[in-house]
């Protein structure tokens, strides 16, 4: 009877600190009473209620993001990119894969900044299965990622994600590696050798600015794509009516999970701005695969991170790796709206 009793309190408590750390319903009340006191909009209207749904996600969003990338960058202040390879070149074959793809989801990088990542790696001797593991899974998966998923859907939601994500980045990885494409690397990729940094031990204080120039430098980044995306997911949720979201995106749609993830793939934009979008596509009635196979388009295959990798890799490797991560979504999609019910 008592460990009944003190499990419905543990539970009781973590329920409480989901709500108010995570979904932020005190924010919520907040932005809502000035909504509805300094504009004098109904929150329940259209108007009110596209204007609430911007001010609450702009702010959970930019609040949640800059305590997670501070706390974040402090810890990847142990772990610079020269210590990285050196972890990775003490691997082979799959466990490489897997260790690259979870070095990955430390690295709150967004595709593009994680080319000359890439570069860095290729130039020093690692496979390019591995590089390609890590390429995959750090826009794709990070660990800010999983508190923001967790907070505008839930634990189980996030936590299928981070998987799955990892999953197709260690096969993606892998079937590289097995097909052997290193000659469709461009040649100047391996003489290119990055000088070795030399390891220096950094005071606290360094680290905690380290952290805080992390926060200001991703913030800069991605502000615009947030407000964006919080924009369009606000016009998606009060104006752009249930039933043309599900006629179209609804999960019982064959296509739509490939028409989601051949959408996000010209776009530009991270995890953070399209958030707001699969949240909003997911009230209005999108398959919750649907959703997260545009979002994983967006961040993992974006037009200007593909343009920049077609400078180090040649088309037959950029097509294979563009094919390999759009089956994978377009495969993931499906299984999310297949399952979705049991993540709900």
């Amino acid at each position: 009877m008592l460990q009944k009793v003190i499990g419905g309190c543990v539970l009781s408590i973590i329920r409480w600190l989901n709500s108010q750390l995570l979904k932020m319903e005190w924010l919520y009340n907040i932005v809502a009473l000035l909504v509805e006191n300094l504009f004098g909009l109904d929150i329940s209207s259209k108007v009110g209620g596209s204007v609430h749904f911007f001010l609450y996600d702009v702010a959970k969003i930019f609040m949640l993001l800059s305590v997670l990338i501070f706390g974040i960058s402090y810890i990847q202040s142990f772990f610079p990119p020269e210590k990285t390879k050196k972890i990775l070149g003490s691997f082979s074959g799959i466990p490489a894969n897997i260790l690259a793809a979870l070095l990955g989801t430390v690295t709150p990088f967004c595709s593009c900044s994680s080319i000359p990542l890439f570069i860095g790696f290729t130039s020093a001797g690692l496979p390019i299965g591995v590089t390609f593991s890590f390429l995959i899974s750090s826009p794709l998966v990070d660990l800010a990622s999983v508190i923001l998923l967790a907070g505008i859907f839930n634990w189980r939601i996030a936590i299928a994600y981070v998987a799955v994500g990892l999953i197709l980045a260690v096969i993606g990885g892998t079937i590289i590696s097995r097909l052997k494409l290193e000659r469709y690397v461009e040649s100047f990729v391996f003489s290119s050798l990055m000088p070795e940094v030399p390891q220096e031990q950094l005071a606290l204080r360094d680290r905690l600015n380290f952290a805080r120039n992390q926060v200001s430098d991703i913030i800069k980044r991605v502000w615009l794509y947030i407000l964006i995306g919080v924009g369009i997911g606000a016009a998606i949720h009060n104006y752009i009516p249930g039933p043309v979201v599900d006629a179209v995106l609804g999960q019982d749609k064959w296509y739509s999970v490939p028409l989601a993830a051949f959408t996000g793939i010209p776009m530009y934009a991270d995890i953070f701005g399209t958030l707001p979008i699969a949240e909003a596509l997911v009230l209005k009635g999108a398959g919750l695969g649907t959703a997260l196979s545009f979002m994983m388009g967006v961040t993992a295959l974006s037009l200007p991170s593909m343009v920049m990798l077609n400078r180090v890799v040649k088309k037959r490797l950029l097509a294979v790796f563009v094919g390999i991560v759009t089956l994978g979504i377009i495969i993931i999609g499906y299984a999310f709206n297949a399952f979705g019910h049991f993540f709900v």
